[in-house]
């Protein structure tokens, strides 16, 4: 079992990064959420399961930084057809804990619900997300995100939004 964090402070401050990221997604802050990833990223939502091989399976997603970035501009378009108008999305984010620690990296994991309302109807997201914080002169940036969609085996409605 992993130790409790006992640095309130820091724990303050992950707590507050990942609310501002969610918050980001919510309002379609493209160009800000992308400035909270590391250079070395990887954005990963896999398919079939929680525990694929990324390299060897498919994935929903598995961006590196640059993809990231054409990511972002392919939203900054407006030609993303299913997200005009633009869904509406709230991210919730519950039971948010450490779960280790190498170095300037935090490892963190989460459980988010997002409720998306688009012209195609209502649609409940589901999912562990884990994170690799890096402390980079006191802000936190993403080196890593895997979002684990409880529905990730089963057909899924276009995600054309940060999820």
């Amino acid at each position: 079992m992993l130790a409790p964090v006992t640095d309130e402070t820091l724990m303050r401050r992950i707590e507050q990064f990942i609310h501002a990221e969610a918050r980001l997604q919510d309002e379609h802050a493209y160009e800000a959420w992308e400035q909270l990833w590391t250079d070395d990223a990887i954005y990963w939502v896999p398919a079939n399961g929680a525990d694929i091989d990324p390299k060897s399976q498919m994935s929903i997603i598995y961006d590196n930084r640059s993809r990231i970035g054409i990511r972002v501009k392919q939203l900054l378009t407006g030609k993303r057809y299913t997200q005009e108008p633009k869904s509406n999305i709230r991210h919730f984010v519950t039971n948010i804990e450490v779960t280790g620690r190498e170095g300037d990296d935090i490892s963190v994991g989460c459980n988010v619900m997002v409720y998306e309302s688009s012209l195609r109807g209502e649609t409940i997201w589901a999912a562990r997300t884990d994170y690799t914080l890096r402390d980079e002169a006191g802000a936190f940036r993403m080196a890593r995100k895997k979002v684990a969609l409880v529905n990730n085996d089963r057909p899924l409605y276009t995600l054309s939004f940060l999820i």
